[in-house]
């Protein structure tokens, strides 16, 4: 899978690249993502690794932007369990935080409207994203004021097993914040449904939904105003979802690299080999068109 060769079909505003060394140079900070970027889920990308440490050797500043449902120091410790130690970057922010910020804070219309009985749905992985909030926990929803959801028990679970919990809360008329608007991620090589495919499923049965994390603005101002705000012309997002990572810096107002080797790479190719026009095509449904185009995060 080569899309760095060029090929007619790439969008004209995307620029094929073979490695990061070739734009490095035209930016001061760097947004990464986690999951397909930099590991997947089992270990971390030695080239990605090799990556950062180019740009921390070249007075770069890192952040690792992650729709993680965890607080940012859990999220943290998970990357380091997979080889993603502090040095390699300067901030980590995470959709998880990002979710209790505001509950913390009751920032925003919306979440200073919502009351303090709180239905989690909330595994033990992401326990960190309830500690230290004002909230009292209740599995009735009908004593509920709001569902807080972050994501799956087990990763072989599908949005057909929340259906029925689903009904349920419709039908008390609940609004439910979810800590994770993607829709699923690779593990090694099997898919896992995440908390906004569950979400997303919430919303076309007409329930309430606030996204936290990426594509939403929000999250991209702390993360940099935490790099010290940097200029937005200076600034390169890197992911591997159109739907988040790429269309979430379209929508700061900044550059963005494409990863076609992560959670899209099945949809990008044909016998393996990358396929410009499937690229083409995907890029005109999600509606946003990456800077940068790439197989992989590597220098």
């Amino acid at each position: 899978m080569t899309p760095a060769a060029p090929q007619s079909g790439i969008p004209k505003s995307t620029r094929p690249i073979t490695g990061l060394a070739e734009i490095a140079g035209n930016y001061d900070a760097f947004l990464l993502d986690l999951w397909g970027v930099l590991h997947d889920g089992v270990g971390a990308h030695a080239g990605a690794l090799g990556a950062a440490r180019a740009l921390k050797a070249a007075g770069k500043l890192i952040g690792i932007l992650s729709n993680g449902p965890r607080r940012a120091a859990a999220v943290a410790e998970r990357t380091a369990e997979l080889g993603i130690t502090p040095d390699l970057y300067d901030v980590i922010h995470s959709s998880g935080e990002e979710t209790w910020q505001a509950l913390a804070g009751r920032s925003g219309d919306w979440v200073a409207g919502l009351g303090r009985r709180c239905l989690p749905i909330v595994p033990p992985k992401d326990r960190s994203l309830l500690q230290g909030l004002d909230l009292e926990l209740t599995d009735d929803p009908a004593r509920t004021d709001f569902v807080l959801l972050s994501g799956t028990d087990r990763p072989e679970e599908t949005v057909a097993d929340y259906e029925a919990q689903l009904q349920t809360i419709l039908r008390h008329g609940l609004s439910m914040i979810c800590a994770n608007p993607d829709l699923e991620v690779v593990r090694g090589s099997a898919r896992e449904i995440c908390a906004g495919a569950i979400a997303a499923r919430y919303e076309s049965l007409g329930g309430r939904v606030r996204y936290f994390g990426k594509p939403h603005p929000e999250v991209y101002r702390r993360c940099l105003q935490a790099l010290g705000s940097p200029h937005p012309s200076r600034v390169l997002a890197v992911g591997d979802s159109l739907r988040t990572d790429i269309a979430g810096a379209a929508r700061a107002g900044i550059d963005s690299l494409f990863v076609a080797g992560g959670i899209h790479r099945a949809e990008l190719t044909q016998g393996g080999v990358f396929d410009a026009a499937l690229f083409a095509r995907l890029c005109e449904r999600q509606g946003v068109i990456p800077s940068y185009l790439a197989d992989e995060f590597h220098w």
